[in-house]
């Protein structure tokens, strides 16, 4: 974390996440891309169903998650989460009511860290925005972190898949037969979502769809 950094941001108004212009939470121009339309992921690894996504993961939309994951603007889990609310709703489309979300898991010590829990604070939004829609969803905390994973950055597709695997395992006992939708922040690989759907099969859960804001 660059104390300096916060510092300013303690002393000086908020300004707009994504460019640091205007004295908004976000400025017309940098929520425009979160609100566009879902598109199916490029990334598809072996073992992950079609992920849906709204926006890729570059400029300011890099720049806005940091802000939101790693320097405390929390308010912005609103209109990520109405993105990640827009991604979940293209993944249900071909599905049968009602479907079940689960997060792929931050690392505790991430999460202390952060003082926040990003996803799933962004998973709530979402939930609200597409039950309020009259979409019948739910959420499950079904998936926890067995093992310590080295850093992903630098390494290829075939590497991260490697280093994710057997990394997750289930805690919910009654996932035998149940239609479940993976949720992630960013797809770069679809190392983590092919990582979760793994763990979630070996339990008897189907994953059924995968679905995130951005995606590379």
């Amino acid at each position: 974390m660059n104390l300096l950094a916060d510092l300013i941001d303690l002393l000086l108004p908020e300004r707009c996440a994504g460019c640091g212009g205007e004295p908004v939470l976000l400025c017309d121009a940098c929520a425009v891309p979160l609100q566009g339309p879902a598109r199916p992921a490029r990334t598809a690894p072996d073992g992950l169903p079609p992920p849906w996504t709204v926006a890729t993961y570059d400029g300011p939309l890099r720049t806005i998650l940091s802000a939101y994951k790693e320097r405390g603007r929390t308010a912005l889990a609103v209109p990520l989460g109405e993105a990640l609310a827009t991604a979940i709703q293209a993944a249900l489309t071909s599905l049968d009511p009602p479907q079940t979300v689960v997060c792929v898991p931050s690392r505790r010590g991430t999460i202390r860290r952060r003082g926040h829990d990003p996803l799933r604070e962004m998973v709530a939004v979402a939930l609200h925005r597409l039950r309020a829609d009259g979409i019948p969803i739910t959420s499950l905390d079904a998936l926890r972190q067995r093992r310590r994973v080295g850093d992903q950055a630098g390494l290829t597709a075939a590497q991260r898949l490697t280093n994710l695997d057997g990394a997750l395992e289930t805690t919910s006992p009654d996932l035998a037969g149940r239609q479940v939708i993976l949720v992630d922040d960013v797809i770069t690989t679809g190392a983590s979502l092919a990582e979760a759907a793994r763990a979630l099969r070996a339990a008897g859960a189907t994953p059924t769809a995968a679905s995130a804001k951005y995606c590379l």
